[in-house]
């Protein structure tokens, strides 16, 4: 795969117009504010091998107070210098607590929400999603896709804002020092997390998917969007009722509510999430301050470690070295 997207000097001009129902704002205010009327999170410390770790299970109240499960790893000596609060990549779980050891041994609170109703990809999950849809393809993507109400990602974007909820609510969280963080369908969860929820000190947005539907739909049949796709070949002539729900769930319109500092990444061979969907949603986004890092030869992969690496100088950046 070659570069096949805008050149990059269009890309970083790249504005579309935002489609986006006048309600917008109204309906996730009443989706969130539902959502928070239900219960507390529950912190269990675990056994673990990771001595200088200490490892909680927590369980936390998402969407109409279902149970969503996550980690909280952090350091076992002395206070947290902040606390990130991680998504999952595209049908992957939250996995073992050994594997989200980097950041904690950075010195960092590391909270890791569970993804609703996935979990095959490779990580093990422990979150079921026990609402039900209509007709739909394979996957994720058209799930409760024929009204705002009932889509999926209603219920995965609300899980993700009470998860801030629930990090800040632990003993050991400032919770005026409170990332949030993931790529591809976690860096999607993340922009939305951060286009909701109030005084985040930053956000780490890699190669976000959920962003700019109409374009992805365009340029790409790579799955997941190709999920969009085939919903759509059954359903000839509702195109315009489906990117009218998918307005509710789109990057480009969290970004352009987010204020928290921001660092993205992008990869130019990305067939996945199309640089022109990510530099769409990077350029709405509401803070001038901001950093897209490009990655001209590397596809979904992104920066990899590079980019790891990245993270930590983000986060001596917002939370002092």
């Amino acid at each position: 795969m070659a570069q096949f997207d805008m050149p990059l000097e269009q890309l970083q001009a790249y504005r579309p117009d935002r489609e986006e129902e006048a309600d917008f704002d109204a309906f996730w205010q009443r989706t969130i504010a539902d959502a928070r009327g239900f219960g507390a999170p529950q912190f269990e410390r675990i056994d673990s091998p990771l001595r200088n770790l200490i490892v909680e299970d927590v369980t936390f109240p998402g969407f109409a107070g279902h149970p969503i499960k996550g980690w909280f790893v952090r350091p076992a000596h002395g206070d947290i210098r902040g606390t990130v609060v991680s998504y999952i990549g595209y049908s992957g779980g939250r996995a073992v607590p050994e594997s989200w050891t980097l950041l904690p041994s950075a010195g960092y609170g590391q909270f890791v929400m569970d993804s609703r109703g996935q979990g095959s990809g490779g990580s093990a999950s422990a979150t079921a999603d026990p609402v039900g849809s209509g007709p739909r393809i394979a996957g994720q993507m058209s799930s409760g896709l024929e009204h705002q109400d009932d889509y999926y990602y209603r219920r995965l974007f609300t899980d993700a804002v009470r998860a801030v909820d629930a990090a800040r609510s632990h003993d050991a969280v400032d919770p005026d020092r409170v990332v949030v963080a993931g790529g591809s369908q976690g860096g999607g969860i993340a922009v939305a997390a951060a286009g909701l929820s109030d005084g985040l000190a930053g956000a780490m947005i890699d190669v976000p998917f959920l962003s700019h539907y109409r374009r992805a739909l365009r340029i790409t049949d790579a799955n997941p969007y190709n999920e969009l796709a085939r919903y759509l070949q059954t359903r000839r002539g509702e195109e315009e009722d489906v990117f009218r729900v998918l307005s509710y769930f789109d990057g480009v319109n969290f970004a352009a509510r987010a204020t928290a500092k921001a660092l993205y990444s992008v990869g130019l061979y990305d067939a996945v999430c199309p640089p022109s969907t990510v530099f769409a949603q990077f350029n709405a986004y509401g803070s001038d301050d901001k950093r897209i890092d490009v990655y001209p030869y590397n596809g979904h992969e992104g920066g990899q470690w590079t980019h790891q690496l990245k993270h930590l100088e983000f986060l001596d950046a917002v939370f002092g070295a």
